[in-house]
């Protein structure tokens, strides 16, 4: 980790009202952003430091305003210098719903329906000031599969038959997100804060938003990259959610699309971080979206892009997970 603090930070934190309290650096993410509890006496704020040019904080706090104004709990903006990087924010604490789930699993169902109501809640706003979730979007990333993962296995693929298949695919999703809801984009376990009671919950990570299909968040929750979520526990929040919205067969397509073409994605970026980045530790988490990626396949839906699996990607390494990396 980290431990040096950035140039300009306690200048930040005095004009912020916040000179001469404790800085103490915490672990990283997978971006650039780096993060910091600011301590003293009489209470603690978090810093966030994304400098330019590799990050901009005007997202975070574009998308966190909105989501305040919107009755959506996102952490108070304090302070901030966005052309510095620097954004002071209010403390959530530390009781993530994964750790919470770790150590209170009798409790997985309850904290996984209130999450859905937060999605449930967000679907019913009109559309943030955010860009469109658009095919071309959809197909940039998804390339990262073919871009990362298959040359760093030593394959050779079409990559035009891939981008083919996927606009058959995605084409059917297209129709059915307009005029669209906010979509948070990496709405999981590690990014929902438990503030004070299993139904308050506090948002981060959501620099990203766009405007795109309901159930895109649905999917970064229930086929998490970094937990296990068991088939069982997934059937039974899909319905809790059916329950809820009314939306019946052709969401549960759109959700197996879009949770293909999400788990293809993480397997590019996770590849990604380890060969451009240095961050090798992502490899760990490869076969879990693996095996949630060859379930979206599974479905009717995703036919052509199975198709393009069966085609290209060796039976050997689909039945190992995307098989293991040697950092």
């Amino acid at each position: 980790m980290d431990l040096t603090i950035p140039t300009g930070a306690e200048a930040f934190l005095t004009q912020a009202g916040w000179g001469g309290a404790a800085i103490e650096p915490l672990p990283g993410d997978a971006s650039f952003r780096r993060y910091f509890r600011i301590r003293r006496s009489n209470g603690n704020a978090m810093l966030m430091h994304a400098p330019p040019p590799r990050e901009d904080p005007q997202p975070f706090l574009r998308a966190a305003k909105w989501l305040d104004a919107n009755g959506l709990r996102a952490p108070h903006i304090l302070a901030e210098d966005a052309d510095s990087g620097f954004v002071l924010l209010e403390d959530f604490g530390d009781v993530r719903m994964r750790e919470y789930l770790d150590a209170w699993p009798q409790d997985e169902d309850e904290v996984y329906r209130n999450a859905i109501d937060a999605l449930v809640q967000l679907r019913k706003l009109p559309p943030g000031p955010f860009t469109g979730y658009t095919l071309s979007e959809y197909q940039r990333e998804a390339k990262l599969f073919v871009d990362w993962y298959v040359p760093a296995r030593g394959l050779y693929v079409d990559g035009r038959s891939w981008a083919n298949a996927w606009e058959e695919v995605l084409s059917q999703v297209l129709p059915r997100q307009r005029p669209g809801v906010t979509v948070l984009r990496d709405y999981h376990a590690e990014n929902v804060m438990l503030l004070g009671g299993l139904n308050k919950q506090g948002l981060l990570d959501f620099q990203d938003a766009l405007v795109g299909h309901p159930a895109y968040d649905l999917v970064s929750l229930l086929q998490d990259a970094r937990r296990d979520v068991s088939p069982e526990l997934e059937a039974r929040m899909l319905d809790y959610y059916l329950q809820q919205t009314g939306e019946g067969d052709e969401f549960l397509a759109d959700y197996a699309r879009i949770g293909a073409q999400r788990n293809a994605k993480i397997v590019g970026i996770f590849v990604r971080l380890w060969k451009r980045d240095g961050k090798p530790r992502y490899l760990d988490y490869i076969p879990r979206v693996w095996a949630l990626m060859e379930r979206d396949l599974a479905h009717p839906a995703l036919a052509p892009v199975a198709a393009w699996f069966d085609a290209h990607i060796p039976a050997e390494l689909r039945a190992a997970g995307g098989g293991r990396f040697e950092p």
